[in-house]
């Protein structure tokens, strides 16, 4: 498994650039970064930062996902071509994608459909670039208020609509532990649809030791359900940024 920290929640309030946080994860042992948006990054200066330090960017968000609503497919597919066009400049393989708020006043299973449309018609332009789309739940009850896609069943049911290979569920154990708990039987039915996943304790989203989840569980069911993938350290520090990565290193990973 590649532990791959999260740019934008563990050093955002750190004061170095962002090629010092790179180099720093390098430094700390870490051999994959990833962040959120990538509007506004030198994407030439990054791959050659990544190539020069041996580090790799795991994943990146897309761009206007707001998937519910089908009169932004439009606007979502052109978002996605050109996140597509930044992910293979920095050889990155994962795109994720959020679907929105609910629509108020809108079925739940119209909304559901709009976003199995618009992956659907995503899929052919992330196979035709050999990239994976990872669908993202999230909690809705301290973060994302309001936030559509809440429940990991129904996520998987969506990737199952889509059909295609290249488009699977982020499953972010922090955000499923407040949603719905039954974190490691979820996670051992449902491994073949999982392409990325995000960690954090609860509460306070803060560093793998300091809640309530069990992580050396939950890491030990993802690694003995054959998961070999990136898993992103999406959390807030409670401590010092190199303490905090240091020290998971040290703890959780073999």
């Amino acid at each position: 498994m590649i532990f791959s920290p999260s740019l934008d929640a563990v050093f955002g309030k750190s004061g170095l650039s962002f090629e010092q946080q790179v180099e720093r994860c390098r430094e700390l042992g870490y051999t994959s970064i990833e962040f959120w948006g990538w509007g506004g990054r030198d994407l030439n200066g990054l791959k050659a930062l990544t190539e020069r330090l041996g580090i790799q960017v795991g994943s990146f968000c897309t761009k206007n996902s707001d998937l519910v609503n089908p009169a932004s497919r439009d606007l979502f597919l052109a978002g996605l071509r050109e996140s597509i066009a930044a992910a293979k400049q920095v050889d990155c393989r994962f795109l994720i994608a959020t679907v929105g708020n609910a629509r108020e006043g809108v079925p739940r299973q119209e909304q559901h459909d709009s976003i199995v449309e618009g992956l659907r018609a995503a899929a052919p332009y992330l196979e035709e670039a050999g990239i994976t789309l990872v669908l993202e739940p999230l909690n809705d009850l301290v973060d994302h208020r309001g936030y559509y896609l809440v429940r990991s069943d129904e996520a998987f049911e969506i990737i199952d609509n889509v059909g295609s290979s290249n488009v699977k569920v982020l499953y972010d154990v922090y955000h499923q532990q407040i949603s719905e708990g039954n974190l490691i039987s979820t996670i051992r039915a449902n491994i073949g649809r999982i392409g990325y996943f995000h960690i954090a304790d609860h509460p306070g989203r803060h560093e793998i030791g300091t809640g309530e989840i069990n992580y050396r569980n939950v890491l030990a069911a993802i690694k003995e359900a054959g998961y070999t993938g990136f898993i992103g350290l999406e959390y807030m520090p409670l401590q010092g940024v190199d303490e905090g990565l240091t020290a998971f290193l040290k703890e959780y990973a073999e």
